[in-house]
């Protein structure tokens, strides 16, 4: 018989198929079992999500609060973390009762050219993200082991064999190796706070917001308190992590036609979700904490994770004696290090996951994980080595306060592409005709569209300060005239781009409408548009 050769696999192939098929629907859940047992085998994907909220760009926007406006800002990380809650929940629920994540589900509703424009909006909010997960990484391997910061940035790339180790090992593996990440995170701060002893009377009034709290006065270091909470929320509430937790919803194995297994399964990754962000919250948390109760006010003057790890080996910066007594060992200093690098590669996996999850959404385009890894982050350090190389003949103060305003500056790219991930969630979650039963119950309809038309309307209000950062560190009264007319240009694009997509979302419904009709199933969809009516 003659012998056929193997076709050889293309690195880029068409993808029109389950979301991250490689691992959907790869996660038994046996059934008939107790509550705890079942959170236990729905825990994981909640995990994931999760340390988008605590990535090291979170870290300095605490802290700095922290130092400059004492326990205030409590009360927007509660508020932040509250909103993601809500946000994560609708996520999953949209992956687990539709079977697509939210890319899928935005491009089943609209045309090839706005998909294409989501796409790289979104693709450059995740190399936004990337950014700051290799200054963190490679400032942390600099801490640790005193690598110069050019070649821990070139071993930065070299985390795609991480990778490709953890797609051998299966996904719930992965989920165990980020949660016991997330744990050294937490325990190292919380050690740190707890040798602190804190006035936890201000910590639990800062968590009742006041007009303080969002006041433009007093400014201190260069920063008000809106400000402070601007970078706050725009740090913690990121674009692509509804993107990948409507994925990840998905490795649970369960029966599509059965409504009470369907329902069982967004009950438990509610709870995993909600479990997981709390964790989130009490870190970010800490990191507030420490700003105000590990260091004297206003000790810290470099913000940036040099400056922090300095400040946390320096006993006169100290807040009491048993702090610079374990200060004086470096424990505080190399601890703070070890988080900043579990931090960062607990973001190398989901940051990897998520640009699969876009690309096979938005364009039908696959490639193998560790080719993703690896163009992403090449295109991630190129910033990252023209700062290091602009400043390598300047001092290290001004070096490190590069590296701080790029991570920071980055973040724009966020705030542009947070409504176009948040405003098709929750119309499609509200929709009768795209959840059936599962739709929005009327309070999360309601708190959905505040929390929706409060950050779009933050982040646009925030623009300003955002492109000053890019302009100038001290930026002249001309540089902020300009600012403010780049900051309403792209205001303008947002306000165009979104109408764009609410008008094509609102088409696209309407031909599901008109494709399930012709299919035979009227009746459903006049229920669902009735019911859609009265709500």
């Amino acid at each position: 018989m003659p012998q056929t050769t193997p076709k050889k696999r293309k690195l880029i192939q068409y993808a029109n198929g389950r979301s991250l098929e490689e691992i959907n629907g790869t996660v038994e859940v046996p059934h008939d079992i107790n509550f705890w047992k079942a959170l236990f085998m729905y825990s994981g994907p909640g995990a994931l999500v999760a340390v988008g909220y605590m990535d090291p760009g979170n870290w300095s926007t605490s802290i700095t609060g922290g130092q400059n406006f004492q326990y205030l800002l409590m009360s927007v990380i509660l508020i932040s973390s509250l909103v993601a809650m809500l946000l994560q929940y609708m996520a999953a629920k949209l992956g687990i009762v539709s079977q697509m994540d939210l890319a899928q589900a935005i491009r089943a509703r609209t045309s090839k050219s706005l998909g294409i424009v989501l796409w790289l909006m979104t693709e450059l909010a995740i190399m936004a993200t990337d950014i700051a997960e290799v200054i963190g990484t490679a400032i942390a391997l600099y801490l640790l082991f005193h690598i110069p910061l050019v070649i821990a940035v070139f071993i930065t790339v070299f985390d795609v064999l991480l990778l490709l180790l953890l797609t051998k090992i299966g996904f719930r593996k992965i989920e165990a190796i980020v949660v016991c990440l997330i744990m050294v995170i937490l325990v190292v701060f919380a050690y740190q706070v707890a040798l602190s002893d804190p006035n936890w009377g201000g910590v639990f009034a800062g968590l009742i917001p006041t007009g303080k709290t969002f006041a433009q006065s007093p400014t201190i270091g260069g920063t008000n308190p809106l400000q402070g909470a601007l970078g706050i929320i725009g740090a913690t509430v990121m674009p692509h992590n509804l993107y990948l937790h409507s994925a990840i919803s998905q490795t649970r194995k369960i029966d599509h036609h059965s409504a009470k297994d369907i329902a069982q399964t967004v009950r438990f990754a509610s709870w995993d979700s909600n479990i997981q962000l709390t964790l989130a919250f009490f870190v970010n948390a800490l990191l507030l904490i420490m700003g105000v109760a590990v260091f004297k006010s206003g000790a810290v003057k470099d913000p940036s994770f040099f400056g922090l790890f300095q400040a946390l080996s320096d006993t006169s910066t100290m807040s009491n004696g048993v702090l610079a007594a374990v200060a004086k060992t470096g424990i505080l200093s190399t601890l703070f290090a070890v988080a900043l690098l579990a931090s960062g590669q607990n973001s190398t996996i989901t940051g990897t996951l998520t640009g699969q999850v876009i690309m096979e959404g938005f364009v039908h385009m696959r490639m193998p994980l560790w080719l993703r890894r690896l163009v992403t982050r090449l295109i991630s350090v190129i910033p990252v080595l023209v700062c290091v190389a602009m400043t390598s003949g300047k001092s290290a103060i001004d070096e490190h306060v590069a590296l701080n305003d790029l991570m920071n500056n980055s973040q724009v790219f966020l705030a542009f592409a947070l409504p176009f991930s948040m405003l098709p969630l929750l119309m499609m979650t509200d929709s009768k005709l795209e959840m059936g039963q599962f739709k929005n119950a009327l309070w999360v309809k309601i708190f959905g569209w505040i929390s929706v038309i409060a950050l779009t309307g933050l982040n646009m209000q925030g623009m300003g300060d955002q492109v000053v950062g890019f302009l100038s560190a001290n930026p002249t009264a001309a540089q902020t005239a300009l600012a403010g007319h780049i900051a309403l240009v792209i205001n303008l694009i947002i306000a165009a781009l979104l109408l764009w997509t609410i008008i094509e979302l609102h088409r696209g419904n309407k031909q599901l409408a008109a494709h399930l009709q012709a299919t035979g199933n009227a009746s459903a969809v006049d229920a669902a548009m009735k019911s859609d009516d009265a709500d």
